[in-house]
């Protein structure tokens, strides 16, 4: 039966012991991989901002898979390190605000389409990527407040994965159909805070039953 655990098998297998074992041979440090990914989500922005969604959405999910790569390098070299991850945590979080804040600008400077109502996508786009964005830092700040209090919470329909492929995906086809971003973000704003939820209901019976 698939599941994540199977997904996380499969990747570690053919991707990221592999590519990890290709930065080792090109002198690349965990923390230097991290870095990158950060610089790469940088320019996928730009590309966004700019509306080149489909160029951006592509070079998006390059970017964020390059977060297999640093923990899979780390272990490889053996440099496991807290410091190590808790600069992974916060190369996400800001990878991810890059992403929506280019996706703002896209839709505060692009061509303005008509929606239903007498909205457009002018004045609902960026409204809905500042809901994507606070949907997002609260998954996972629930996480990272839960792991706080020594509670595993992974628990969540749209965890980072989820939302970083919606996102790529959702750009890439915005280049032909372009409502479908709106959507993605619609998608990401209500599911994200359904996680939330999900990981502080899962927070809670943990802290209930530690008593």
């Amino acid at each position: 039966m698939w599941n994540r655990d199977s997904l996380r098998d499969l990747l570690k297998q053919y991707y990221e012991s592999p590519v990890s074992a290709g930065f080792d041979k090109l002198g690349f440090s965990p923390n230097g991989v991290t870095i990158l990914g950060l610089i790469v989500t940088f320019i996928a922005a730009i590309f966004i901002s700019l509306g080149m969604l489909l160029v951006g959405g592509i070079v998006m999910l390059l970017g964020s898979a390059l977060d297999l790569i640093d923990g899979g390098l780390a272990r490889r070299l053996g440099k496991v390190s807290n410091f190590g991850a808790l600069l992974d945590s916060v190369i996400d979080r800001l990878q991810e605000a890059l992403v929506f804040f280019g996706v703002l600008i896209y839709f505060l400077t692009g061509p303005c389409d008509s929606l239903l109502s007498g909205f457009d996508t002018c004045s609902i786009g960026p409204l809905l990527a500042y809901s994507a964005f606070i949907g997002s830092v609260m998954v996972s700040y629930l996480r990272a407040r839960s792991e706080g209090l020594g509670i595993d919470c992974k628990v969540g329909i749209m965890t980072r994965p989820e939302r970083v492929i919606a996102v790529g995906l959702g750009l890439i086809i915005s280049e032909w159909i372009s409502i479908v971003i709106l959507l993605v973000l619609v998608i990401i704003t209500v599911l994200g805070l359904f996680t939330t939820i999900q990981r502080l209901v899962h927070s809670s019976s943990m802290l209930k039953k530690s008593k």
